[in-house]
């Protein structure tokens, strides 16, 4: 990906750090939407880099062209406010046009994954009742054929068109212009309350629910981000998670547009060119995972470019190992953690000014532009009563970008509520300072001879032995009653770990009542697009638990 430098032209960023509110002082006022937010960015800084894509740079004039005349060209296709459109690729450019033209027509965008099968591509589809699906050719045929399923078949139509094979911005926006009526009508503006898109879940537990946000939720969400990281005007942020995730849309894309800078992606994540691509894109800003910081952490120091301008990163969990990691050996100075979830993006962090506390997920979230609290966080117990600092509870959370509902599905919307509160299925404790500490999934935690035990614990002490690459850590049944514990073992390449020598090490590092029962070594474990273990996935793999190893039996008895 080649490196697009600003304009000389423009003024250099000040040598002070501007604040949050100081940022956003420098735009006019929008109106909460999308299209305003682009439009109120455009008219400061016309001829600011606004996207980097391969070798397509759009500026902010020119990204605001290609919104309103793609908008008029999928009005021009019969799509209409309201209706629910699809996108089955690979991050690019045309993604995020597509994204903001939707949102300049009052659509509905539902990003979905390519790589899901068939099965799964058609259950979303399906659900979300998408009118039009685009995709790059190479995808049609077979989204056509599984649109063909549906009860009201989506219309599947190539992204080509729209420019996804042009040699540059300007040749797309020929495409783009070439697919739009020579006079078009003028759309009406659509209201901050209007759907704009729609976020599957992963599907960690069974069939993934369709989130639905706003226009105000997506907008407010990524101002939070901006006072979040305290980004500069022409930050210059880099993805390589997919756009049918909340981080990348919401916090990548959007906070870069919410800050006026620049948003950097690929069509795919490589681990072997990362740091190549970040010296050549200028890239100042990444948001990661836990997966992908222990991915980098494994690759050849060789591929390492001390060269990229990575200045913040943002993420969770972010053990000490991986802040060390990146601030000692790749010269990354700032690390923040924090948690939110489809649902309820923008949820907490660690404050930019700190303290930062590691293992801490932070505090709860403020917006820039708003006075006093924001997000509002409860920690309980099962009969719904707050629990002392330092009692483990679960996790309810009010707040002002929550989701709007479960898409065609009330009855899990209504489920998912407390009195108003949004519970998020997770145990958390919180300390005298206010600052938050995630504990467990409430579905992942074992229960063995009445001790409550955390399965999250378990796979990242695993995760330390030096020669497993990772592992995950699930129920199964016990014949004493309640839950046995079984370890699923993937080893570092050119490791060879005995049976044995995991058990040991579990039972140096772990409590007697903690350590697996059953091992088994995979080559692989089953992940979501944003790498989080399926764990749903191992329970039900018959085979893999046939195959399982009982440290507690006579070794002759060792399956």
């Amino acid at each position: 990906m080649p490196h697009t430098m600003i304009p000389d032209e423009l003024p250099a960023e000040p040598a002070a750090e501007l604040t949050p509110a100081q940022v956003f002082a420098l735009f006019p006022p929008h109106g909460d939407t999308l299209p305003s937010l682009l439009a109120s960015r455009a008219a400061v800084m016309p001829d600011a880099e606004a996207v980097l894509f391969q070798s397509r740079s759009w500026t902010y004039h020119l990204m605001s062209e290609a919104v309103e005349t793609l908008a008029a060209a999928l009005v021009e296709r019969g799509i209409r406010a309201g209706d629910p459109v699809a996108h089955v690729a690979p991050n690019s450019d045309v993604a995020v046009l597509l994204f903001l033209a939707l949102a300049r027509v009052g659509a509905v965008f539902v990003p979905l994954n390519p790589a899901l099968t068939d099965d799964e591509l058609h259950y979303q589809l399906q659900h979300s009742q998408a009118v039009a699906a685009y995709a790059p050719q190479s995808l049609c045929a077979r989204v056509e054929q599984i649109a063909a399923r549906c009860a009201c078949p989506a219309r599947v139509a190539p992204l080509e068109p729209f420019g996804l094979d042009a040699a540059d911005s300007a040749a797309a926006l020929a495409c783009i212009a070439g697919e739009s009526p020579t006079s078009p009508a003028p759309l009406p503006m659509p209201s901050p309350d209007h759907p704009a898109v729609v976020i599957y879940t992963s599907g960690t537990t069974g069939f993934p629910k369709g989130v639905v946000h706003s226009q105000r939720t997506v907008v407010w969400s990524a101002e939070v981000f901006v006072g979040r990281l305290r980004l500069q005007p022409r930050e210059r942020m880099l993805t390589v998670f997919p756009l049918f995730h909340v981080n990348a849309l919401f916090y990548s894309f959007a906070g870069a547009l919410a800050c006026g800078g620049t948003f950097i992606t690929a069509a795919k994540f490589s681990a072997s060119t990362f740091w190549q691509t970040a010296a050549d894109t200028g890239a100042t800003q990444l948001n990661i995972l836990a997966a992908l910081g222990t991915i980098l952490g494994l690759r050849p120091r060789s591929e390492f470019n001390p060269a990229h301008r990575i200045r913040k990163i943002y993420g969770g969990p972010i053990s000490a190992d991986m802040f060390r990691l990146f601030r000692q050996e790749f010269g990354v100075p700032l690390l923040i953690e924090g948690y939110g979830m489809s649902e309820i993006p923008s949820t907490c962090s660690n404050p930019y000014e700190g303290p930062h506390k590691i293992g801490s997920i932070g505090r709860a979230g403020v917006h820039p532009r708003f006075d006093g609290p924001f997000a509002q966080l409860r920690v309980v117990d099962d009969d719904g009563r707050d629990v002392a600092a330092g009692e483990t509870g679960e996790l309810l959370v009010k707040t002002p970008t929550m989701f709007v509902a479960y898409l065609n599905d009330p009855q899990q919307t209504a489920d998912a509520f407390r009195d108003g509160w949004f519970a998020t299925g997770d145990l958390v404790r919180m300390d005298t300072d206010g600052y938050f500490y995630f504990v467990a999934r409430k579905k992942d935690i074992i229960r063995k001879r009445g001790e409550n035990i955390s399965g999250a614990e378990l796979d990242a002490v695993l995760g330390r032995h030096p020669d497993l690459a990772e592992a995950a850590t699930i129920a199964v049944p016990s014949e004493l009653g309640e839950d046995d514990i079984l370890a699923v073992l993937v080893a570092r390449d050119g490791a060879a770990p005995t049976h044995e020598a995991v058990i040991d090490w579990c039972r140096a590092h772990m409590a007697a009542i903690k350590v697996p029962r059953y091992l088994v070594f995979a080559d692989a474990l089953p992940k979501t697009p944003t790498q989080r273990v399926t764990k749903h996935l191992l329970k039900k793999d018959a085979a893999l638990i046939a195959r399982a190893r009982d440290m507690e039996a006579a070794p002759a008895a060792m399956r």
